[in-house]
């Protein structure tokens, strides 16, 4: 059977989704402002969380219909076969999104969608599940127009950009997914040299050195769909022996990382550590004020400190001016990307952006900056996207 799905990311690389899901075989590829909406075997789903370095979930599409009060909700949700899909000994937890929606109460709709599929399970099995709001086996998911509503299964399970390992991170962590899409943003290629000279917990380096070893982000964890009573363990176990077959070996890359905080750059050693690329990636530590690129030619990411506090935009403030007069100086023929949501810096760091890609850290509006360094003035003319 065609299945219909939808997989949500994170703002502004809705495009991207959609040219990897294209890659790993999905039909009907739509992007949307948060997201792709996609078709395929069932098994495809299998193949995007393994694979999907963009997506933070898959959700399984069962149900869509027209709508005009709260009860409409609730008699579509009893119709759906939910003991058919997994046992009544999974926990769920039921999660809703709206835009338009005339009805006054989401946490009352959440309720009804609930008590739907607990009320189901009661009329088919004489019991229903439990609820579990921390973890729980099964998410439903509904989201809400202002005339329809649609339903998902997610077939993910905890989030897509954790990949399985627990990460050592700061105050702000940038999420794997949200690095991911940068890198790509950025063209960065594997065999360029990769340099994040601010690099905090390393995520822009582990993901890069992940790219370039041909690793499934999702090799080393579980997923939703295996507690489906659909579940083809040995399509799945395949897949796994694919992915598995394509890696390569760790060894050493042109990816160096630095950052001027001792502690920040143990986190990063820690992380490199424990997804076993040590090898591979290059550290030390360093104010990024005072190194020299590592090659002639290559890619700057960095996600620089931005803070809201009087201290740290005063600092900030000063800061830039001088980070743009390093990449002048010391990186002619690199491309460099600066991702922040500090909207001084474009004026303050004194450089013209050739291009600006807006994008979203969670629900702050940020800003990815490209600065392609030539040899002189980096003055010319600024274009946005």
């Amino acid at each position: 059977m065609n299945e219909q799905f939808f997989a949500p990311c994170p703002r502004g690389l809705s495009a991207l989704l959609a040219g990897e899901l294209t890659q790993l075989g999905a039909g009907e590829v739509r992007a949307h402002e948060a997201g792709c909406s996609f078709s395929g075997a069932f098994t495809l789903g299998y193949r995007v969380n393994l694979h999907s370095r963009i997506a933070s979930r898959v959700l399984w599409q069962v149900a869509h219909f027209a709508y005009v009060r709260e009860d409409d909700i609730y008699q579509a949700a009893f119709a759906l076969p939910w003991h058919k899909w997994f046992g009544v000994q999974r926990t769920i937890k039921v999660e809703i999104n709206a835009q338009h929606c005339p009805l006054k109460s989401l946490d009352f709709i959440t309720l009804r969608i609930k008590d739907a599929v607990c009320d189901r399970f009661r009329a088919a099995l004489g019991e229903r599940p439990s609820v579990q709001t921390q973890d729980p086996d099964m998410r439903i998911h509904a989201f809400l127009d202002a005339t329809h509503a649609t339903l998902y299964l997610d077939t993910s399970g905890a989030a897509l950009f954790k990949r399985g390992s627990r990460d050592h991170t700061g105050a702000a962590p940038l999420k794997k997914n949200l690095a991911a899409g940068i890198l790509r943003l950025g063209g960065w290629q594997p065999g360029t040299p990769l340099l994040d000279p601010m690099c905090g917990s390393g995520t822009f380096l582990v993901e890069a050195a992940e790219i370039a070893l041909q690793r499934a982000p999702g090799r080393g964890r579980a997923f939703a769909f295996e507690k489906l009573a659909n579940f083809n363990a040995a399509e799945w176990q395949q897949q796994r022996n694919a992915a598995q077959d394509a890696e390569q070996p760790p060894r050493e890359l042109a990816i160096f990382g630095s950052d001027m905080y001792g502690y920040a750059l143990q986190d990063a050693r820690d992380n490199i550590a424990a997804m076993g690329l040590g090898e591979c990636i290059q550290l030390k530590q360093a104010n990024f004020l005072e190194i020299s690129a590592p090659a002639p030619r290559g890619v700057l990411v960095t996600n620089p400190p931005y803070g809201e506090r009087l201290g740290e935009d005063t600092e900030l403030a000063a800061f830039y001016p001088l980070l743009g007069d390093v990449l002048k100086r010391k990186f002619s023929g690199w491309n460099a990307y600066i991702f922040s949501g500090d909207t001084r810096l474009p004026k303050l760091i004194r450089l013209t952006a050739s291009k600006r890609t807006p994008l979203y850290n969670g629900k702050i509006e940020c800003r990815l900056y490209e600065f392609k360094m030539v040899a002189g003035s980096n003055r010319g003319e600024e274009r946005s996207t």
